[in-house]
């Protein structure tokens, strides 16, 4: 069965703004820059997708997707999560993919052994993976590509699930450790720091960032392991 991965990412100076109350801008930009990069690097590591499908309006982000072999769909009109997964999703069914999975940019701990076994069904409908709190969504795998409309933001799991029993769609919910953990806020990048420490290996370009700013001080001293 034929998978692309959906990966929509905002521009950099747009993304990562509520974490602005816990670090500095040119931090929050370094961080926004080296999560995409982990989780660009776990899907193209993941031998259950076959291609990934990144969405975006950042020259940047779109020149690292192509050198790793992604496909990019401009995003020129920078409508949110939801529309650019739509676009994703656009051009998954164009390419004849039989399902998709759509993920965040910001949960840089990404494993691709645990996609590998998200993926290892044939099961139609969709498939919910939601975030630590249990209220939103980190991934959403549809079979086929079309099954639903995403519909990204604030309590999307309920939401999804509400669209799935309104169109008779099959609807599960799974839980890879690796992509329940999204950073949003301080205390997504205290979790963060915690988890990294607390594990060896993944995420090597978000750790050299979170590295950088321990030395540096640019992460306030009262955060859990920021020294």
């Amino acid at each position: 069965m034929r998978t692309a991965a959906i990966l929509p990412v905002k521009r950099f100076p747009l993304a990562k703004q509520r974490l602005g109350q816990s670090v500095a801008d040119p931090l929050r930009l370094e961080l926004a820059r080296a999560m995409v990069g982990d989780v660009l690097s776990a899907l193209r590591d993941c031998a259950a997708i076959d291609t990934t499908i990144v969405v975006t309006n950042e020259p940047s982000v779109a020149a690292a997707s192509r050198y790793l072999g992604a496909t990019v769909v401009e995003d020129t009109a920078d409508d949110g999560q939801s529309a650019a997964a739509a676009l994703g999703i656009a051009c998954a069914l164009a390419q004849n993919f039989e399902r998709v999975l759509c993920v965040p940019g910001d949960c840089p701990t990404l494993d691709p052994r645990e996609l590998t076994a998200l993926l290892a069904t044939d099961e139609r409908g969709m498939t919910i993976v939601p975030d630590r709190h249990g209220t939103g969504t980190n991934g959403l795998l549809l079979m086929p590509a079309n099954a639903l409309s995403p519909s990204f933001g604030p309590d999307s799991r309920e939401r999804h699930e509400r669209l799935a029993r309104e169109a008779g769609v099959s609807c599960r919910v799974e839980q890879p450790a690796s992509l329940l953990l999204d950073i949003d806020t301080g205390e997504d990048l205290a979790a963060l720091r915690e988890q990294l420490a607390d594990r060896h290996g993944g995420a090597p370009r978000t750790r050299a960032v979170l590295g950088l700013a321990r030395a540096t001080g640019a992460v306030p001293s009262h955060s859990p392991r920021a020294a």
